[in-house]
């Protein structure tokens, strides 16, 4: 939540547009500066919007916020960078949503290791017609995670990321690989 901030002052303080019989009123003067005082963090926060929405350089706390807006459930076990890391790349992952490239590095950034998607091929083409079906039977993706440390894995949230960024008909199976 933001608020006010203390010696932030307005950029455009109201008692300079008052009328001149006000402008010298003590009283008058002190109410506006009140209203500058919660407006001030109100004109920051507009005069700097673009940081506010670039998941690089929003606040931690806001970054939650961000995320949620672009429909990304984020763990806030991860490390900061790796969530920034999420959020930013959301709109291109949602873009290659299914793919075999997408699903990939969607993984990468969710497990923080090295990820291998082989699936049957069953989604190529020919260019020539009565041509023999591209792929193998049965349509499968497999998901291959090359890590360290194993046990730091949630594979629940790998599972649900999988079954999320996959087509919904194709079945999966994840393995672990220790280096």
């Amino acid at each position: 939540m933001r608020g006010a901030v203390d010696g932030l002052s307005s950029p455009h303080p109201l008692g300079r547009h008052l009328p001149a019989l006000y402008q010298e009123d003590g009283f008058a003067q002190r109410l506006m500066s009140a209203f500058d005082q919660v407006l001030a963090p109100v004109f920051s926060v507009l005069d700097n919007f673009d940081a506010y929405i670039d998941p690089t350089l929003t606040a931690e706390d806001f970054l939650a916020w961000l995320a949620g807006w672009l429909g990304v459930d984020l763990d806030e076990t991860w490390p900061l960078e790796r969530r920034r890391a999420l959020v930013l790349q959301a709109a291109e992952l949602y873009r290659r949503r299914g793919t075999v490239s997408g699903l990939r590095e969607q993984l990468e950034i969710v497990t923080g290791s090295t990820v291998e998607v082989v699936d049957s091929g069953g989604v190529a083409w020919s260019r020539t017609s009565g041509a023999e079906l591209p792929g193998a039977a049965p349509v499968s993706v497999t998901v291959r995670i090359t890590a360290g440390d194993a046990s730091a894995l949630d594979m629940t949230r790998v599972e649900l990321a999988v079954s999320a960024a996959k087509p919904a008909h194709v079945p999966h199976r994840i393995e672990l690989v220790t280096p």
